[in-house]
């Protein structure tokens, strides 16, 4: 990870020696700073003390499990990637770890390769994310500008037309969580209220929406998790 290595710090939660070993040694060939915990409830106190800029946790452990780490995470409101490992490897598994809050997941048996592309991908994204306004009340992404004052909001400089107030506070909540899983109750509570009593695929018709009025030339920005939700994840860019 170059000299940027050095100052990344990511716990690993994991009760396999063989498997600790092998990551801690790849960490030092890649000057991080590793922290390593073989229990999950002295992982779960670890985690959210919010000294990490990455974790890994292993999905079976002793005493609390690693989707239940995620998802006490998440409760906090620690906004740190987080990458799964699982020997599960069914569709569901993957969705529950999904809608837990892991941002990815590595399925075992994996090589340090491997798992040290998805460390530098969660990075990278967490890394360039807009999640909180400026002094100018924009929220910036990779292609979005959202200013809040004016609720205003720019595509590669360019304005959005036509958006709904409700369009756009839709698109300013997932400008702040980029990546992150939501279902559609929870997108109902965040952007229209407790107050709410409409059907929840309400969601559904403002995501296609702002997918008719953002995503052109084959780009996505909103993403469908099959029996979830949507997530915001802005396409790399191409060189």
């Amino acid at each position: 990870m170059g000299t940027e290595a050095s100052a990344v710090k990511i716990l690993v939660i994991e009760d396999s020696e063989s498997v600790s070993e092998m990551i801690s040694m790849f960490f030092q060939k890649e000057e991080i700073d590793g922290t390593f915990v073989a229990d999950g409830d002295a992982g779960c106190r670890e985690a959210l003390t919010g000294r990490f800029d990455c974790l890994i946790i292993d999905w079976m452990l002793p005493g609390m499990d690693g989707v239940s780490i995620c998802r006490r995470v998440r409760e906090a409101g620690l906004e740190v990637p987080i990458i799964m490992l699982t020997a599960k490897t069914s569709e569901d598994d993957q969705v529950t770890g999904l809608e837990t809050g892991a941002d990815d997941y590595v399925t075992k048996p994996f090589s340090p390769a491997a798992l040290m592309a998805r460390i530098r991908a969660v990075t990278r994204r967490y890394g360039i994310r807009g999640k909180d306004p400026d002094e100018d009340g924009i929220i910036r992404t990779r292609h979005f500008k959202v200013n809040e004052k004016t609720r205003e909001v720019l595509l590669d400089g360019e304005a959005v037309p036509n958006l709904t107030p409700k369009e756009y506070d839709l698109l300013a909540h997932f400008a702040r969580h980029p990546r992150q899983v939501f279902s559609r109750e929870q997108l109902i509570d965040s952007v229209w209220g407790y107050g709410f009593y409409g059907d929840d695929r309400t969601v559904d018709v403002h995501v296609k929406r702002l997918r008719s009025k953002t995503e052109k030339n084959g780009r996505q920005f909103f993403h469908t998790v099959w029996g979830v939700g949507y997530r915001f994840e802005e396409p790399e860019d191409r060189t």
